[in-house]
């Protein structure tokens, strides 16, 4: 091929190119920059405290014997799910069986007595209808019968106690839930008061937040509050204040509320972390803008790229602010813009001023 040849097509390569770039810059200039805008609003402004607690059981308990003993067997192991009622641990028995027959012979004897002191009054009454016998007579038989009625009453409640004290050698769940610690085995020797073991109730679990007593008059049944578990990762969930205890701890300043999820099935064990936020009303208005909007600089200031025009005309422009408090993904604009104001949340980070933009509709 000539080489006047490979050189005009090399030529008409690069007019080709260089036209097609300038195509493509022509038609970027007509479009503009891509970007995603939020209105800026007023707003009530919320302040979130933070609050850090820990998952609670409604009901624990140190359980211990009623009486005292050489454990026998100890039924269950920490961890253990139990039923209300379920024996957990067991006495020896011996001792209190030997008693319990005792009263019950003791008991058996005291109802012959009476029955034998009632026979012998009918005798006497008997005799007195035919005026057989002094009048003392049946008086003395009338007050035997009362006094053997009274020991029989007296053997009877004996026996009662006896049949309980046997019944207290085994010691039952007073509420279903799990075991948290076991703190006896088998012949070890017990006394009534001496913790033996741990329940805890894993029903209706909740979580106690401590609260700066600050934001006491603050804090209501109805303050919403959303809570994180270390087990759940970054997930954040709704819950409901269900107590707020009116006592504020003085070492520490604080105030106790019980929160409690609003979701079922939640994986939680008492002792578990967990953190939360309460979401405050101040009783003020101001202009709020999307977090996303704002840009920080080195020299500490925080800008915003604010819309101007419409369609195919669209700029931006910066605005300087001075920023508030954040809530809900919002920041509070004190000064540099005003409600209602289409302000750049995407696209924002590369802007200049007057640039034109396209505006898109968020993914």
């Amino acid at each position: 091929m000539p080489a006047t040849d490979q050189a005009g097509r090399r030529v008409r390569r690069a007019m080709l190119g260089l036209a097609f770039m300038l195509a493509a810059g022509a038609a970027a200039q007509e479009s503009g920059q891509p970007v995603v805008v939020a209105r800026s609003e007023l707003r009530e402004v919320i302040e979130q405290v933070p609050i850090s607690g820990t998952v609670s059981s409604p009901r624990v308990a140190q359980l211990s014997s009623a009486v005292a003993g050489r454990v026998e067997a100890v039924l269950v192991d920490a961890g253990d799910r139990v039923g209300a009622g379920d024996v957990l641990l067991r006495l020896d028995e011996a001792l209190a069986r030997l008693a319990l027959d005792a009263a019950r012979a003791a008991s058996a004897q005291a109802r012959e007595e009476l029955a034998d002191a009632r026979r012998r009054l009918a005798d006497v009454e008997r005799l007195a209808r035919r005026s057989s016998i002094a009048e003392t007579e049946l008086r003395a038989r009338e007050s035997e019968v009362r006094l053997d009625a009274a020991t029989l009453a007296l053997r009877e409640a004996e026996r009662r106690s006896e049949a309980e004290r046997l019944e207290r050698h085994a010691l039952k769940a007073p509420f279903a839930g799990v075991i948290g610690r076991k703190l006896t085995e088998a012949g070890e020797w017990v006394a009534p008061g001496e913790a033996v073991l741990e329940l805890f109730a894993d029903e209706g679990l909740r979580i106690d937040f401590r609260v700066a007593q600050d934001f006491f008059p603050r804090v209501g049944p109805d303050t919403p509050v959303e809570v994180q578990l270390d087990a759940l990762g970054e997930r954040r969930l709704r819950a409901r204040i269900g107590r707020i205890v009116p006592v504020s701890d003085p070492s520490a300043r604080t105030f106790l509320i019980h929160v409690y999820p609003q979701e079922q099935g939640l994986p939680l064990t008492p002792g578990m972390s967990a953190s939360g936020v309460l979401a405050l009303h101040t009783g003020e208005r101001s202009v709020v803008v999307s977090r996303d909007a704002l840009l920080r600089h080195p020299d500490g200031r925080v800008t915003a790229w604010v819309v101007e025009g419409e369609g195919s005309s669209a700029t931006v422009a910066e605005r300087q602010l001075i920023t508030g408090r954040s809530f809900d993904g919002q920041v509070v604009v004190r000064s540099g813009l005003d409600a209602g104001l289409p302000v750049v949340v995407e696209g924002n980070e590369a802007l200049r001023q007057g640039q034109q933009v396209l505006i898109r509709a968020r993914r």
